[in-house]
């Protein structure tokens, strides 16, 4: 089972066991599915053509990849999520899959298990994603890859500038009600510190829009699970900053639009099979030639 809740801290901001339940709240909600479409949208992750025999999916609630996977790209699945009850409404797919609940902080897999590991928007709420990306490595097989996305430090900036500006203006000063986010430059570090090898990371943005910021916090709720997260907000603040909200971003036609950043990473475990970088001094042209390309290309033609 899962581990106890990790006392508050700089290095603990969630309440991993306030996620479970809120995870487990939110899998058994009438329409909940409908709620789930960043999910969908961000589901289809970057499969190359290669078969993986075995794969594993940190994280994938009601099965968020697995129904886009066919028996040419992953013949087994094994899915892994912290909260049970998302399993009892999994989606089909046609790749044989075992459910495992787990934390994705602790796996319990034996070391060069998996020749792939994927995750979509799970692990912006790992306490520690250094740990998290050092289990992911170690459950890989050499030459296997990490396939991940998460989001970023920019999403919902409108809704965090308005609520931020409204609670100044009613009460005086605000508390956090949006979880916090990882920055873009960190990932790469992170994952290159890990061990991963022939790193992709980018960015992309997401934009929905809504009729206004209460149906933006309808969707969120039993998301944040932040220690210092502030319970309620007072409903003069909420009317407040669904004005500033409107003010500030809203569309022509009367919504107004919530972002979302998502970060991508890929990086691969180190095989022997895969290509290294050029032994240090083996340069023939050095960086100062580069002014004169066009005649070392011409030299080269001749």
């Amino acid at each position: 089972s899962p581990p106890a809740a990790t006392p508050p801290g700089v290095l603990s901001p969630f309440d991993r066991r306030l996620k479970r339940k809120q995870k487990n709240w939110a899998a058994v909600q009438a329409q909940r599915a409908q709620c789930e479409y960043l999910r969908e949208e961000v589901g289809v992750s970057r499969l190359s053509r290669r078969t993986f025999p075995l794969a594993l999916d940190l994280g994938s609630g009601r099965g968020y990849i697995a129904q886009h996977l066919t028996k040419e790209i992953v013949e087994k699945l094994v899915q892994v999520d912290m909260a049970e009850n998302v399993f009892k409404n999994a989606v089909e797919s046609e790749v044989p899959t075992i459910n495992v609940v787990a934390d994705e902080e602790f796996l319990p897999f034996k070391e060069d298990t998996f020749d792939l590991v994927v995750s979509s928007l799970s692990l912006h709420w790992v306490n520690d994603l250094p740990k998290a990306f050092r289990e992911i490595h170690q459950v890989l097989k050499p030459d296997g890859v990490f396939i991940g996305s998460m989001f970023g430090g920019d999403t919902l900036y409108e809704l965090r500038c308005s609520l931020q500006l409204a609670e100044l203006e009613r009460e005086g000063g605000f508390s956090p009600h949006v979880s916090p986010f990882t920055a873009v430059s960190d990932l790469g570090h992170l994952l290159s510190r890990t061990g991963f090898n022939t790193l992709t990371v980018d960015t992309d943005e997401i934009q929905v829009n809504y009729p206004g910021l209460f149906e933006i916090m309808e969707d969120l709720q039993g998301n944040n699970c932040s220690w210092n997260r502030k319970p309620l907000l007072h409903r003069d603040t909420m009317l407040a900053a669904a004005a500033i909200y409107r003010e500030m971003y809203g569309n022509s036609d009367g919504t107004v639009p919530a972002t979302f950043q998502i970060f991508y990473m890929i990086g691969w475990k180190f095989h022997e099979s895969q290509a290294k970088p050029a032994q240090r001094g083996s340069a023939t042209v050095s960086l100062g030639d580069l002014a004169k390309i066009d005649g070392l290309l011409t030299r080269e033609k001749k």
